[in-house]
């Protein structure tokens, strides 16, 4: 009988435990008033892109570090891990900067340094030319992407392919060109990506199992392919406003920080479009002072550091341009820097709205 019940208390202590480590894992949370925040423009947003986004899964709205909305479209759920897609380039970027605070690497070191082996016989000029940092801003050269998923061996494919500009000079989105950044991070440190990202990374953050597919020679595709939940995707963007430190520790380097998601090239001129207003290391510069990460189908991590705000979507949406705008249109009047008296009316209705989507689908 005693050890029957010494072992009941052992479960009951251990499942404590258990609970306090998923607490303390947590963003804190609060009214959206108390940071400054009407309740009423959320409830407008949630509305309006349930009816528009096709579809929605989740949304979380972080302010001031506090989390004060979040809403999941059922089957989608706040324990579940969400595909990133390209959203996981800005993860192989921040594995980048971290090895080079860790003098692993320099971003002006040469590609082919990396890769004796897998060079072709007669490597171009602009291939020798082209460098880390060429990597990290979507200026490797090429002009279109070399399909690495037919390949057997993806490091030699991506050097085999033309690289008919001259690195740095000319901006063309590379998913492959994002894998070589994840290989050359596994050269330097001997793990892949995901791995080395654990201790430095996803640990401190508290992000749990995170999952990131691999290519044939057992690289993290660093590209795409990275499986997270919506609160783990708010924690890095929170981590990015907060220049890289995380509860007093500096995980990422704030030059880094800088450096990544201010504009290192051009992408266009539209001053209208957020696919064309510059391009930092794996990261997207948007209007209204904004950066982000995403990636297709509408995974994004917004970080607006005027208003000291993080938002993460992710969803399955055919028009990632008119998502975004939604939160331009609907989310940015919700910010005031004025103090907002609590409404528990309105916030009563935000919980209710929230709690629908949950159950509807």
């Amino acid at each position: 009988m005693k050890q029957l019940q010494l072992i009941s208390i052992t479960a009951v202590v251990l499942a404590l435990h258990v609970n306090l480590v998923a607490q303390a894992d947590n963003l804190p949370r609060s009214t959206p008033e108390s940071q400054g925040v009407y309740s009423s423009k959320i409830i407008d947003f949630i509305k309006t892109t349930d009816e528009k986004v096709d579809s929605m899964h989740s949304f979380m709205l972080l302010r001031n570090g506090h989390v004060v909305a979040e809403a999941w479209w059922k089957p989608e759920s706040r324990s579940k891990q969400h595909v990133l897609w390209s959203l996981s380039k800005s993860f192989a970027s921040t594995a980048v900067g971290i090895a080079v605070a860790e003098k692993k690497l320099n971003i002006d070191d040469k590609v082919i340094q990396f890769f004796p082996d897998d060079l072709p016989s007669e490597p171009s000029k602009n291939l020798k030319n082209m460098s880390v940092r060429d990597l990290l801003t979507m200026t490797c050269g090429h002009k279109n992407e070399v399909k690495l998923r037919s390949k057997k061996n993806w490091v030699k494919s991506f050097l085999a392919h033309p690289v008919p500009h001259e690195p740095g000079t000319h901006f063309k989105y590379n998913t492959p060109g994002t894998y070589m950044l994840s290989a050359i991070v596994q050269e330097v440190t001997g793990k892949t990506v995901l791995d080395y990202l654990k201790p430095s990374l996803f640990n401190p953050l508290g992000i749990r199992n995170p999952k990131w597919d691999s290519s044939p020679q057992g690289i993290s595709i660093g590209g795409y392919g990275l499986f997270l939940r919506t609160e783990d995707i708010a924690k890095f963007g929170q981590l990015y406003l907060q220049e890289g430190k995380w509860h007093g520790r500096q995980l990422i380097d704030s030059s880094w920080v800088k450096q990544s998601t201010s504009k290192q090239v051009s992408n266009g001129k539209n001053s209208l479009s957020d696919w064309q207003q510059g391009y930092g290391y794996q990261f997207w510069r948007c209007r209204h002072g904004a950066f982000r990460g995403d990636g297709k189908d509408g995974q994004f991590c917004i970080v607006l550091p005027e208003k000291n705000v993080v938002i993460a979507i992710t969803a399955n949406s055919k028009d990632m341009r008119g998502e975004l705008n939604l939160v331009w249109e609907k989310l940015l009047p919700a910010f005031t820097d004025k103090p907002i008296e609590e409404n528990p009316k309105d916030y009563r209705r935000l919980k209710s709205v929230i709690s629908k989507l949950e159950a509807s689908r």
